[in-house]
């Protein structure tokens, strides 16, 4: 099953003004139901415009979106839907809080929804279970909260929407490292556990090589690349020259590589780095025994 799909999927800032720019491309692209995609790409790539073009924040100049196999701007009435359809949590989406309580802020979107008040209060307290947050501080103003607190009230506001797509912009942008693992470590629970479609926009090489299966690449408001994780990773020359950073176990075993190890350069994991390493060591010590 397909998630999302582009055909040719084109989109310009101020067409016609001195100020024109095409910021996505001729994007063609096919994302399968259940992938957990990390996106990628140098500031001004198109990454940030081609994700607002999911759940319709804006149309494209040309070409066409589905979602699910519909097209999204067929019918300007079902836009509403397609948006509860496919979620989307900005980069500080905190700043998106507004309500005076923890509770009623997560219920927002599924109270715009129409459930239930029956429904409603099952998807608060599961979104909020999510992203680790206890229901004895729902009553708490969102402004009491610390800042990862806030980060993960405002995620739990958009997973209690039930959403068949998340996309994420840079979710953990400005946290210490420990927040940074515990959030990303939620959310891929979270993707275990519902089995959606999950796409993380990140800078962090190491977060995209520990949690995403798939990668997609943007680079000048084109698509490189989208495909497994090791097979994009294996193209670490080509990323790095477009001014992205590749994980550092993989510039290690790069330059292991290089070296002379006979070691194989496209590990971007701690489990396939130890698992490389205890084949070299264990090549060497028989080679030494041998001797």
């Amino acid at each position: 099953m397909t998630a999302i799909k582009t055909e040719h999927l084109t989109y310009t800032y101020s067409p016609g003004t001195p100020f024109c720019k095409t910021a996505v491309d001729d994007v063609n692209l096919t994302i399968e139901e259940g992938a957990f995609v990390g996106v990628i790409g140098h500031t001004g790539s198109g990454k940030s415009t081609l994700i607002q073009h999911f759940n319709g924040l804006l149309r494209p100049t040309s070409g066409r979106i589905y979602i699910d196999g519909e097209d999204l701007w067929a019918d300007k009435q079902k836009l509403r839907a397609f948006r509860f359809k496919v979620g989307l949590v900005f980069q500080y989406p905190e700043y998106q809080l507004f309500e005076d309580t923890v509770y009623k802020d997560i219920a927002f979107g599924p109270r715009n929804m129409g459930l239930s008040e029956e429904e409603i209060d099952r998807s608060v307290r599961e979104a909020a279970a999510f992203v680790g947050f206890k229901e004895k501080n729902f009553n708490k103003s969102p402004f009491e909260l610390s800042g990862g607190q806030k980060r993960r009230v405002a995620i739990a506001g958009v997973l209690a929407m039930n959403p068949k797509v998340l996309i994420l912009d840079e979710p953990t942008a400005g946290l210490d490292p420990k927040g940074r693992d515990r959030i990303l470590s939620q959310i891929r629970d979270y993707h275990a556990q519902v089995k959606n479609t999950v796409l993380l926009v990140s800078h962090s090489m190491e977060d995209v090589a520990r949690y995403c299966s798939k990668v997609l690449v943007m680079n000048h408001s084109r698509l490189f690349m989208y495909g497994d994780t090791a097979e994009v990773f294996e193209h670490a020359e080509e990323i790095m020259q477009m001014g992205l950073a590749v994980p550092q176990l993989t510039m290690i075993f790069r330059r292991l590589h290089a070296a002379g190890y006979p070691v194989q350069q496209n590990i971007y994991t701690m489990e396939d780095a130890r698992a490389e390493l205890q084949k070299l060591y264990a090549g060497r010590k028989g080679g030494a025994a041998g001797c």
